[in-house]
């Protein structure tokens, strides 16, 4: 690692490149405190000093922040001219082709893209007309700087940007098994997710969401949770994706009155919006379908009579273990708890979280005989 470091230095050095760290240090693209044991930044995509006579192509990266789970894998990019090539990035997609894509999201377009050293990573390709627009800048560092310092196992990790006057993309985790909402859509993958699994999604989501509101400091409010933001590794294990519109809310922050996020899962942006969105994407999983007429119900307070088996993904059998059925009667308990209308009265993620490690208690009423309010 030592030397992967030293090939950085010498980078900057000959291409004169220091000057855009301390700059980028003070417009907070780079976050303040990174170390070199867990990110490397390697060149900005400027015209290299005249003395240095390396032309833009060659330094060719605006800046890019490679998370330590990838140092191996730069340390062979690495080693040959001390930053990672532009054009090894538009080779390793064909120039973003249409046989890479793997879905559109808000801010850009997601491809697959196999790195010379063999690793496959996920790039998003913002959008040119987003990136023309006067708050771009701060969007672009807003996610940079949130996912750097994001450490958790159920949100998909940001190992690197590039900022090129061509294109600029986000390099992140792949994960194998694309995002729940065509999972569930697909009837042979819905059917692979047995009631265990939707569970433990469900789960994840909650520990991933009560890290970002209660362990972060300031809070990350994630504003757009839903089912296509999340997305599954090869493991089926569940991650939270998309800080494209993420905000830090600090306390003394008035965006209680703004609207952001997925239509059909959207509230006010507090930590109240990842709560509210955590409900419906809680309930689409254990449904199978968006909840939106169950929603409805809810409102008009009437769904005293719906017995909460009817409202289970018809394509499984109803769970008969006892482990299963308690869970999900808990699932579906916490979604409800979370779909109060007055916000205040809606538990934090926190509250949410540990409810699930901690919950032991017996199943009281069987399933068949449990209504949904």
């Amino acid at each position: 690692m030592a030397e992967s470091v030293g090939l950085m230095v010498d980078c900057w050095e000959e291409a004169g490149c220091k000057s855009w760290v301390e700059s980028g240090l003070l417009s907070g693209l780079i976050p303040d405190g990174c170390c070199w044991g867990s990110v490397l930044l390697v060149c900005f995509d400027l015209v290299c000093s005249a003395s240095s006579n390396i032309g833009l192509m060659s330094c060719s990266i605006v800046s890019v922040l490679i998370c330590s789970d990838l140092l191996g894998c730069f340390d062979l990019i690495c080693s040959v001219d001390g930053r990672i090539a532009y054009e090894d990035i538009i080779k390793a997609t064909n120039n973003f082709h249409i046989k890479y894509f793997i879905r559109i999201s808000i801010y850009g377009s997601v491809y697959k893209a196999r790195l010379p050293c063999g690793k496959v990573v996920a790039l998003k390709k913002l959008h040119r007309l987003e990136a023309e627009e006067p708050t771009f800048s701060k969007s672009f560092g807003n996610e940079v700087q949130m996912l750097t310092n994001i450490q958790h196992r159920n949100i998909v990790k940001l190992y690197g940007f590039c900022l090129h006057n061509r294109c600029m993309f986000l390099v992140y985790e792949y994960m194998e098994r694309g995002n729940l909402f065509r999972a569930l859509r697909i009837d042979a993958q819905a059917i692979e997710l047995g009631w265990t699994r939707r569970v433990n999604f469900i789960k994840a989501i909650s520990h991933a969401l009560s890290y970002l509101h209660h362990d972060c400091t300031p809070p990350i409010v994630h504003q757009d949770i839903s089912s296509n933001n999340i997305l599954l590794n090869s493991e089926l294990e569940a991650c939270v994706s998309e800080f494209g519109i993420a905000r830090l809310l600090y306390p003394y922050s008035s965006n209680q009155t703004i609207i952001a996020g997925t239509y059909g899962y959207i509230a006010l942006v507090t930590e109240k919006c990842d709560v509210y969105s955590f409900r419906v994407v809680a309930l689409e999983t254990i449904m199978g379908r968006h909840p939106g007429e169950l929603l409805s119900l809810l409102a008009l307070c009437s769904a005293q009579n719906i017995m909460l088996i009817d409202i289970l993904d018809p394509r499984h059998p109803s769970p008969t273990n006892p482990v299963a059925v308690r869970n999900i009667i808990l699932v579906t308990a916490v979604a409800f708890a979370c779909v109060r209308s007055e916000p205040r009265s809606s538990p934090k993620m926190q509250s949410v979280s540990l409810e699930f490690l901690s919950y032991r208690k017996t199943l009281a009423t069987p399933l068949h005989a449990t209504s949904l309010l």
